[in-house]
């Protein structure tokens, strides 16, 4: 599977289940409702609002990859 397909794949399933993610107030990733920390940037703070959760995973699900992720330093 390619990377946009991955990239879709995930936002498909975040966009079917919102409620389980957040987005993370300091880089903007999506991650789970669960986290206490940004796995990619430490931050704490989150915004957890269904629509901007379905807007951001369209947004990042378009694009390429333009983070670092903690996948790509250990890899």
């Amino acid at each position: 599977m390619s990377s946009d397909t991955e990239r879709w794949a995930k936002a498909i399933a975040i966009t079917l289940n919102p409620q389980n993610y957040k987005i993370c107030e300091g880089c903007d990733s999506i991650v789970s409702a669960k986290a206490n920390l940004c796995p990619n940037c430490h931050a704490y703070n989150f915004d957890s609002d269904e629509l901007r959760v379905v807007d951001q995973a369209i947004i990042l699900g378009a694009r390429d990859q333009v983070s670092v992720t903690k996948d790509d330093l250990f890899s």
